[in-house]
C-alpha cells in the first residue's frame, strides 16, 4: 500500500528540476512511500489537455428573489407562499419569493427564474 506523505506545488523546494523539465504542464509533485518494497516514489501530475469549459451555475443565494408560477385556482398554495413572505407581481403574474423559501416549500419546479 502506498502512502502519500508530501505534496508539493510547482516552484517549491524539491520541484525545481521538474518545473524546468515539464514547465506549465506540471500540476504537483508527490512523494509516496511503499512499505512492502521499502521504496520512496516521486510522482508528478501533469496537464495533458486544456479546453474551454463553462461550469453549470450553482443554486442562487438564499436571499435572492425568485419568480414562482402558480396556476389560477391554486388558492391554498398561494396562501402558503404569502405566509412564507411572498409577494404577488401583477404585471408578470408570478409570485416573488426568496430562494430559501422556494426550497423550503418544495417549489423549485415552479420557479421560472430570478426576479427582475
Amino acid at each position: 500500500m502506498l502512502k502519500t506523505r508530501l505534496k508539493l506545488k510547482p516552484g517549491q523546494r524539491g520541484t525545481k528540476k521538474l518545473v524546468q523539465k515539464y514547465g506549465e504542464q506540471l500540476v504537483c509533485v508527490r512523494y509516496r512511500y511503499d512499505e512492502e518494497r521499502r521504496q520512496r516514489l516521486k510522482t508528478v501530475e501533469l496537464v495533458e489537455e486544456a479546453v474551454a469549459w463553462i461550469p453549470a451555475p450553482g443554486p442562487p443565494a438564499a436571499d435572492v428573489l425568485m419568480e414562482v408560477k402558480v396556476a389560477w385556482g391554486e388558492v391554498e398554495l398561494a396562501r402558503e407562499i404569502k405566509q412564507a413572505g411572498g409577494n404577488w407581481n401583477r404585471a408578470r403574474k408570478v409570485w416573488l419569493l426568496r430562494y430559501e423559501q422556494v426550497v423550503e416549500l418544495g417549489l423549485q419546479e415552479r420557479a421560472v427564474g430570478l426576479a427582475r
